[in-house]
């Protein structure tokens, strides 16, 4: 049994009121440890140990600063396969994919960051023969961040990072779900010698520990990335407290497909975009319109290489599709599936629980399900799933298809698929979207914001957007 333990003030500790909570493999759907139920107590000892930090880190120079980030990303590295493992087991993704994608770019976002705080240039602006006017960037000082179970050390690090390269410090909660790579990260940060009380982790649920972050006088900025719901209470208990606020939410990406793109490419791309992480990426693609000349060739493409998509045990070398992260969030999605049916799609292949034999019989498996047939503005359509079930939808105009992308709350991310540059640029305009992504998907440069239109969030995260985030700007005026 795996016991989880906070990360306050430089060491690990238990619960102050002792309480635990369980943590369950998805593939198993078996308890494999134990996690602390934190509470506003727990809360309160790491914003007290972050303010006693906060004057001696803020003091060192972002050389020293970045240092000791590229130092975490470097452990990072080293126990790239120890972390990858973890995070399967903890999520339910494929171990192929935390090898290549979650743990590498975790460590991507410490390096990143932490050279990056070197080069957070001040600006000047001469008013001639009159004054001198230069702005500079402080830390705003104790702040939290609030990451998801989708993709756990990934996006836990890429709030930490930057909040860290500029000076702050952070109390950080991961999600209850999947909380053990946050863990691993705590001893990391012990070996590196990072300085006590710079960052807290802090585990527990969004009720007991989520809403003590939020509401602790101490804590100067939230960073949040989670559902829509849970972002809107976030933002009525923050705002009147004139907290700064990142919130990256929801999304119901569209994928437009148009008829003199490489089809090759096109689906290939867009089973990923469907089912990576099994459909549990903000990022992912699951409105698929399609130009009618080519449609019944993207479809019929499209679902013969969905029956290589390989359902099984995580930790399988040739699985493509592992659990769903948890049995709720199982139901949830078979939920939508019914929903689906009674509002007239057609099933194309899926739609039903997987059993996988031995260790993952009890697992949370779904099988990639695909549906035609159905209006663009049903709640299949329009409401986020989050999990392996996508739609597809002819279209004849591109006026009509852009009509249908923009339809929903959400404006997180979108992919547009043609050759035609002219195009291409026009109908990005055209989208209601914080990405658009041509002719690839998922393609992220570390340097480039990121967050979404309308319901998917407020703010930016990513290169300068993210430092300037963790930062207050001060303007000083020397007349001449």
């Amino acid at each position: 049994m795996l016991l989880i333990q906070n990360y306050l003030n430089g060491q690990l500790v238990p619960p102050l009121a002792g309480r635990y909570l369980d943590n369950i493999e998805p593939a198993t759907g078996q308890v494999y440890g134990q996690l602390p139920d934190s509470g506003p107590d727990d809360v309160a000892a790491a914003v007290a140990a972050a303010e006693a930090a906060l004057p001696a880190w803020r003091a060192l120079p972002a050389e020293e600063r970045g240092r000791m980030l590229v130092k975490i990303a470097d452990l990072i590295d080293a126990n790239l396969e120890r972390l990858a493992q973890a995070e399967s087991q903890d999520n339910g993704k494929p171990l192929s994919l935390a090898r290549v994608m979650d743990i590498p770019r975790a460590a991507s976002n410490f390096h990143f960051f932490g050279t990056a705080a070197e080069h957070f240039a001040t600006e000047a602006h001469m008013q001639e023969g009159i004054a001198l006017n230069y702005t500079v960037r402080h830390p705003i000082g104790v702040v939290g961040c609030i990451s998801p179970w989708n993709l756990p050390l990934y996006l836990f690090t890429w709030k930490i990072a930057p909040a860290l390269a500029v000076g702050c410090c952070v109390v950080a909660k991961p999600s209850e779900i999947t909380p053990a790579t946050a863990f691993l990260l705590s001893e990391l940060c012990m070996e590196a010698g990072l300085p006590p009380g710079v960052l807290n982790i802090i585990h527990g649920t969004g009720p007991g520990c989520g809403q003590a972050i939020v509401e602790h006088p101490g804590i100067k900025a939230i960073s949040f990335t989670g559902g829509t719901a849970t972002g809107r209470h976030l933002a009525r208990t923050a705002a009147p407290m004139f907290k700064k606020l990142s919130l990256e939410l929801g999304g119901k990406n569209p994928n437009l497909v148009f008829a003199d793109c490489d089809l090759a490419a096109a689906v290939a791309t867009s089973i990923r975009s469907s089912f990576a992480n099994q459909g549990q990426i903000c990022l992912c693609g699951s409105r698929i319109f399609i130009e009618r000349p080519v449609y019944e060739a993207f479809k019929t493409e499209f679902l013969q290489q969905l029956q290589a998509q390989k359902i099984g045990d995580p930790l399988a070398a040739d699985t493509k599709q592992g659990a769903l992260v948890s049995q709720a969030h199982l139901h949830k999605v078979l939920g939508y599936i019914e929903l689906a049916h009674e509002e007239g799609g057609r099933l194309l292949a899926g739609g039903k629980r997987v059993t996988v034999p031995g260790r993952c019989a009890e697992g949370y498996f779904l099988e990639p399900t695909v549906f035609e047939n159905l209006p663009h503005d049903c709640r299949t359509n329009q409401e986020e799933i989050f999990g392996p079930v996508v739609t597809l939808t002819p279209f004849d105009t591109e006026e009509e298809v852009i009509a249908w992308a923009n339809s929903t709350d959400y404006g997180l991310s979108a992919t547009i698929w043609t050759t035609n540059l002219t195009r291409a640029h026009r109908v990005a305009q055209a989208l209601h979207s914080g990405i658009v992504w041509v002719n690839t998907w998922l393609h992220r440069d570390l340097r480039t914001p990121f967050g979404g239109m309308k319901n998917s969030g407020v703010g930016r995260e990513g290169g300068l957007e993210a430092l300037r985030f963790f930062t207050e700007a001060q303007n000083v005026c020397v007349k001449f």
